[in-house]
């Protein structure tokens, strides 16, 4: 029986997870993935907590006795565990691992090691074997793991012990102090691509939720508003700018206000199509909106990443909007 299988049983059997493991919570890995500047997409935050189940069997058939996942899993364990395990949907695409590993990878956060003769020794010595596997780095492990007030200090000797570490801490602190800056002009494009372009270019669509406010999220009101459009967002799920619904075509349409980073990429519209499909929508559209030509291309010269068959809009040239195709 296929792996995916055997972990759709096994989330039968002992239904959704814990909300912590070894006693971390999702929000801690947030915080702290947020403090390296790596963001905090929901793949990424999965399979941080993937490697820090110490509850579940190893899916190696030879895994070491009594090894658990928390010992070491490979990219299809976590796909099968991020996917369906916590989310209860199915695997995620193993294409989309450098939104889930890499960034991780890349500092040092997770080790590369490999399910030889019996054990796991480090590295990957063969290219794409079924055996190579990843496992939390022990100071990470202890990063997550520590007192509220420890944590942010055991991160900051981590990080300083290794220079791209040390960069990713720094471009933290630099994002930080930005944001009060950017976050006024944000919010006034997202107004602006609620109040302009979705009266244009998007008749028939209402409104569900606009992510512009301090504090919670979303709002009573609008949580009304989207229990009423059978959509209901899960943890997992991507929390685009703004939220639209066709009441006619039972079609969501979601739109990314860009002033510094969150373009509509791949990895989003597989977040957000997975989210539709639980729902019963019939389809979900997608636009990427920025302020001006200028910072449109300050983004996408080195970026490149609007994914194929969505939308672009340019405030500062409001009368027409772009798809992207490939």
């Amino acid at each position: 029986m296929a792996l995916h299988d055997d972990v759709a049983r096994l989330r039968q059997q002992r239904g959704p997870m814990p909300d912590a493991l070894q006693g971390v919570t999702k929000d801690r890995i947030r915080a702290v993935l947020r403090a390296l500047d790596l963001g905090a997409n929901a793949d990424l935050v999965d399979c941080v907590f993937a490697l820090l189940d110490d509850q579940t069997d190893s899916w190696f058939s030879k895994a070491p006795a009594g090894s658990k996942i928390a010992d070491g899993a490979s990219t299809g364990h976590l796909a099968c565990h991020i996917g369906i395990l916590q989310r209860g949907g199915g695997k995620l695409d193993r294409e989309g691992r450098d939104y889930w590993i890499k960034p991780l990878r890349e500092i040092g956060g997770f080790e590369a090691i490999t399910l030889q003769d019996g054990e796991f020794i480090a590295g990957h010595p063969v290219a794409k074997s079924p055996n190579s596997a990843y496992r939390l780095e022990p100071g990470v492990r202890a990063i997550l793991g520590a007192p509220d007030d420890q944590w942010r200090g055991l991160l900051a000797a981590w990080a300083q012990a290794d220079a791209a570490r040390g960069r990713r801490a720094f471009q933290a602190d630099m994002a930080e102090l930005a944001r009060a800056n950017v976050d006024t002009g944000h919010k006034d494009l997202i107004r602006a691509s609620v109040e302009q372009y979705a009266p244009r270019f998007l008749p028939g669509f209402e409104v569900l939720y606009i992510d512009d406010a301090d504090g919670d999220r979303i709002s009573d009101v609008e949580r009304a508003r989207m229990a009423a459009a059978g959509v209901n967002l899960a943890l997992e799920d991507a929390m685009p700018d703004a939220l639209l619904w066709n009441r006619a075509t039972d079609h969501l349409w979601v739109i990314e206000a860009v002033t510094s980073d969150g373009e509509v990429d791949m990895h989003k519209v597989q977040a957000v199509k997975r989210m539709a499909a639980r729902c019963g929508k019939a389809g979900v559209g997608f636009t990427t909106t920025y302020r001006t030509w200028k910072e449109a291309a300050s983004r996408q010269g080195p970026h490149q990443n609007i994914a194929i068959d969505t939308y672009i809009w340019i405030q500062g040239d409001p009368a027409k909007q772009f798809k992207v195709e490939g």
